[in-house]
């Protein structure tokens, strides 16, 4: 890896946690600069994660005054377990996926992804009402929780949205809170998966270094200038971001 790999990888993380820190969407750049700089796309896809990591988990210690059980009568602590439980076998999952068939596979996560963000704010609003009058209890919860923590360990993109809508549709009113336990969810399920990638020797640990820094810089800078920024703004440059990297990942399969 020479010099203008690392600053491709490190200008891709810092936006990424950037983006991360605001919207979500730091996988549209972290995945694509790896995978440009010749990382095998198994790899490329658990090194952005582990070097993300480190933005979930200041997130998650941001909002944890807001932390708080979605409703459905399954305590917390069990909710953070099972979205660890997911988060293991997405990650599982990954290291059974060979580099072929994930770069099959990426996309049409992509694709998804970027209509998630592009639909979200419609899409939150709509399972915010359709959770009010939905009955359920502690079973659809955990199945609810376990889903969208098993995407979450085996591709990060979007979990953000995922994760909110999934919280919105069992009632979560207060969308503080809804992001708050997302967070924490997003950083445990995050943590699982990447001692899993480490253990499956799919991180590639000299590119991590240079984007865990990056990013943590980007979310700070986002942190602190996003509240001078309109979200639609913010949300349009994800939206872009996932468009342009869906079409050439298309392209390149």
């Amino acid at each position: 890896m020479d010099l203008l790999d690392i600053a491709i990888i490190a200008v891709a993380a810092f936006f990424g946690g950037a983006l991360n820190a605001i919207a979500g969407g730091g996988s549209f750049l972290t995945l694509p600069a790896l995978v440009f700089i010749g990382v095998p796309p198994v790899t490329a896809n658990a090194t952005g994660t582990v070097a993300l990591l480190p933005g979930y988990m200041a997130s998650a210690w941001g909002f944890r005054d807001l932390l708080r059980a979605p409703p459905g009568g399954l305590p917390l602590w069990a909710v953070a377990a099972v979205s660890g439980i997911g988060g293991a076998i997405g990650a599982g999952l990954l290291l059974m996926t060979t580099d072929a068939a994930f770069s099959a596979i990426v996309p049409w996560l992509l694709l998804a992804a970027t209509l998630l963000f592009a639909f979200g704010p419609k899409l939150l609003e709509t399972l915010a009402k359709a959770g009010r009058e939905i009955s359920h209890g502690p079973a659809l919860t955990g199945v609810a929780i376990l889903a969208v923590s098993i995407y979450g360990g085996y591709f990060n993109g979007g979990l953000g949205i995922v994760l909110l809508a999934v919280l919105r549709l069992l009632g979560e009113a207060d969308i503080n809170v809804a992001n708050g336990v997302k967070n924490l969810l997003s950083a445990l399920l995050t943590i699982i998966a990447v001692i899993l990638y480490a253990g499956g020797g799919v991180v590639a640990w000299a590119e991590v270094m240079p984007m865990a820094v990056a990013a943590v810089i980007g979310g700070y800078v986002a942190a602190r200038v996003s509240r001078k920024v309109p979200p639609q703004w913010v949300r349009g440059v994800v939206v872009v971001t996932g468009a342009v990297m869906t079409v050439l990942f298309f392209v390149r399969g």
